[in-house]
């Protein structure tokens, strides 16, 4: 019973990493990468849909992405939802693929995506700590009805918040090298 509630603590701690991670991933750094704008949300015939899924997208050079949609009309729609996202972006089409040039970064704007880095990875600190307070939960719910001693809540307790330590550390990393990639000229 307690080793079941430990294994769900992990998995769902473990998809809290990944999804930081993915979270992470969409911050700009100065260089181009698919995955900045894969996961944009465009209004494609009333739905939202992920850029991933309308359109090609690639990186040719160190500082441009460009978008080939898959369906021609559905270029303004990109347009205006890569203008309403928080990337900063100005894109430009010819008709048929969407350039989408990448600027260096300026020192203000380093510090303000190192602001929202930090803020996602608290995020995901409060995600595994939530986690850990469902488990928690679940362990005095089994010392309630008599399914584990006092000495296993503790015991459970423990490995518990030495399992929480350490994905909060492992997120504090992830946080810390996206920063740094972010602050690097």
């Amino acid at each position: 019973m307690i080793a079941e509630a430990m294994k769900e603590a992990e998995t769902r701690m473990t998809k809290a990493v990944e999804a930081l991670k993915e979270d992470l991933m969409t911050i700009r750094t100065g260089r181009a990468s698919p995955a900045l704008v894969e996961r944009l949300r465009v209004e494609y015939y009333g739905t939202p849909t992920p850029l991933n899924q309308l359109a090609a997208i690639s990186a040719p050079e160190p500082r441009l992405l460009i978008i080939r949609p898959w369906d021609p009309g559905s270029i303004a729609d990109i347009e205006k939802a890569i203008q309403k996202s928080e990337l900063g972006l100005t894109p430009s089409n010819d008709g048929g693929i969407i350039r989408l040039p990448i600027p260096r970064l300026t020192e203000e704007r380093r510090r303000e995506l190192s602001k929202v880095v930090a803020r996602r990875v608290e995020e995901g600190h409060v995600a595994v700590r939530n986690i850990r307070r469902d488990v928690q939960d679940d362990l005095r719910e089994f010392e309630k009805e008599k399914l584990i001693t006092e000495d296993e809540l503790y015991n459970a307790r423990e490995r518990l918040q030495g399992l929480h330590d350490g994905y909060v550390e492992k997120m504090g990393e992830i946080g810390k090298a996206k920063q740094q990639e972010i602050l690097e000229i």
